[in-house]
Parts: structure tokens; C-alpha cells; sequence
């Protein structure tokens, strides 16, 4: 093989190598949206899985007749751990952005994602966090209507151990705090999303 071949390769074998300019911009912004998302998330979601192992057996030793009265009981209790599911699945997507980030740095063109795989990756984590808020969203308005109600049958009902439960107690407010962390967890991995898709589409070669 003569210089001239060798040359020829050689270019060749370096255009191969070369990551596109909108390629380098996108993965040091997925790997540390990722990083971001994931850790915020991870410790929401740590903090509001504590509460609910701390209240719902609470709850559930309480009398069954006051269930429609326990904020711990019954579907919003079930909307908010079915939202704290989903926060799981989306740690797990976010920490797929990291992932991803490594793929898209491969010097082969041909291992590396297409534009439209990862604008799906990503589409596909905001439709996790958006399940995940509906879930959420239908915790919080059947928790403050129990509260509502607990906070209306309270009016003049006179202090003894059988009314507590009558009563909006400590524990209450713990099924909502957890809720809410949640809530804002999904809402941090949204806002993510939305943002690493924005940018995924300023960076069009």
C-alpha cells in the first residue's frame, strides 16, 4: 500500500472517529441533568416512602369504621403510593439519561443513538413524571376532602378517646407531607425532561 492509500484511510478512519459538533453539546447536558434529577428525586422520594412506612401502619391499626374519615386509608393513600411507584420507575429513567450520555459519546456512528431515539428516551421520562403527577394530584383532592370533612364533623364534638379520630391529628398532615414530596419530585423530573428536550432540539445539526 502506497502513501497516497495509507492517507486515504487514514482520513477515512478520522471521519469515523469525529462526534458531530450537536452531538458534544447534548452529552455533558444529559449527564448532568441526570445526575440532578436522579439525586433530587432519590432523596423526595426516600424521604416520602419513610412517611407512608411510618403512617400507614398507623392507619391501618385504627378502627375500620373511621377509614372514611383516615386520610392513611383508603384510595388516597392508594393514588399516593401508586405515585410513589412511579417516582421509582422514574429514578430509574433519569438515571438512564446518564446512560445515555455514554452511548452518545461512542466514536462509532453506528452504535451511537439516533436524534429521534433520544428525543423518545426522553419523551418517554416525561410521560413517567406526568402518570406519576396525575397520580398524585388525585391523592391530594381525595386527602383534603377527608381532612375537609374531618375538619367540619370536629365542630363542637366533645374531647374523649372514641373522637380522635374525628379529629385531624399529626399523622394526618404526614400523609400529606409525603404526598407532596412526591408530587414535587415528579414535577423536578418533568421539568427536567422538558428541559433536556428543549435543548436536544436547539441542538439540531
Amino acid at each position: 500500500m502506497n502513501n497516497e492509500d495509507y492517507n486515504i484511510s487514514t482520513s477515512q478512519s478520522s471521519e469515523i472517529q469525529v462526534i458531530p459538533p450537536a452531538v458534544e453539546r447534548v452529552i455533558p447536558a444529559l449527564r448532568r441533568a441526570g445526575q440532578i434529577s436522579f439525586w433530587v428525586q432519590v432523596i423526595l422520594g426516600v424521604v416520602a416512602a419513610l412517611i407512608f412506612l411510618f403512617t400507614i401502619p398507623i392507619a391501618a391499626s385504627d378502627d375500620p369504621t373511621s377509614a372514611q374519615i383516615n386520610p392513611g386509608r383508603g384510595p388516597g393513600i392508594f393514588f399516593a403510593v401508586t405515585g410513589l411507584v412511579a417516582l421509582g420507575i422514574s429514578i430509574y429513567w433519569a438515571l438512564r439519561y446518564g446512560r445515555l450520555a455514554q452511548r452518545l459519546g461512542t466514536p462509532d456512528s453506528s452504535l451511537r443513538p439516533t436524534r429521534a431515539e433520544t428525543i423518545r428516551a426522553i419523551e418517554i421520562g416525561s410521560i413517567v413524571n406526568l402518570v406519576g403527577m396525575l397520580f398524585n394530584l388525585l391523592a391530594a383532592e381525595t386527602i383534603t376532602g377527608i381532612l375537609l370533612a374531618k375538619a367540619l364533623r370536629s365542630e363542637g364534638v366533645a374531647f374523649s378517646p372514641a373522637a380522635l379520630n374525628q379529629l385531624i391529628q399529626p399523622i394526618d398532615i404526614f400523609v400529606v407531607l409525603g404526598n407532596t414530596h412526591t408530587l414535587f419530585a415528579h414535577f423536578i423530573g418533568l421539568t427536567t425532561s422538558l428541559w433536556l428536550l428543549r435543548w436536544v432540539v436547539k441542538s439540531k445539526s
